[in-house]
């Protein structure tokens, strides 16, 4: 996989680089903000971008702003965006619009290697992956929608475990049924949600969405993550 890098802090901007290396992927560009960010994309056809939420020069939200330009410019390029905190205000203008996978992920994250690397192979290849803080601190502020009441109660464990990126197939062990009936589970929350097929086929992220809005954000599996 060709990865374009921007995080100003030298010593994980090369630890990244080091760590997606050794997993087997090339780094296209490792830039140290976000000046050249979208001339680099075009010049370098990454398939995925990580970027750090806090850069240059003010320190404060231009790696996500610069993440919401790269979708906007490029809609099916896979976005990751790390970050030492939650970034609140744009956090869910990111993950709602419309375009390629995205990652929202906590740096913590990065010192569990084998799960970092996991994470970045799932936005890649299409998946939504957010860090569970991230949904918690969203969830916050958030009030509930009446929309939630609708579900079944296995429907939202299934919905919960959509908002953590997982795939139909891995809710299926979670839950111990069959894919078949996760699949009918998935059905019945987008028509209850009224959401609708598209083109850009973004109903698993609008309803993972929903529920980090309006929910505890917690499937009571009694599954351990």
């Amino acid at each position: 996989m060709r990865i374009l890098i921007c995080e100003d802090s030298v010593l994980l901007r090369e630890g990244l680089v080091r760590l997606l290396e050794d997993a087997g992927h090339e780094i296209v560009a490792a830039l140290p903000d976000a000046s050249d960010l979208l001339a680099a994309v075009e010049a370098s056809a990454p398939d995925l971008c990580i970027l750090d939420v806090r850069l240059p020069p003010t320190f404060t939200d231009e790696g996500i702003r610069a993440a919401i330009e790269v979708r906007a410019a490029h809609r099916e390029l896979p976005v990751l965006v790390l970050s030492q905190y939650v970034e609140e205000r744009y956090a869910s203008e990111l993950i709602t619009a419309q375009g390629g996978a995205i990652g929202y992920l906590l740096k913590d994250r990065v010192a569990d290697v084998a799960e970092f690397v996991e994470s970045v192979d799932r936005i890649a290849q299409g998946a939504t992956v957010l860090d569970p803080e991230v949904v918690a601190q969203l969830l916050s502020r958030r009030t509930r929608d009446e929309r939630m009441t609708r579900l079944t109660e296995r429907e939202r464990m299934t919905l919960a475990l959509i908002a953590e990126g997982k795939s139909n197939q891995a809710i299926a062990g979670v839950l111990f049924v069959s894919e078949a009936s996760v699949e009918k589970y998935v059905t019945s929350i987008f028509q209850k949600l009224g959401l609708e097929p598209d083109e850009s086929g973004n109903r698993r992220v609008l309803a993972a969405l929903a529920h980090i809005e309006n929910t505890g954000g917690t499937p009571q599996t009694g599954a351990t993550r």
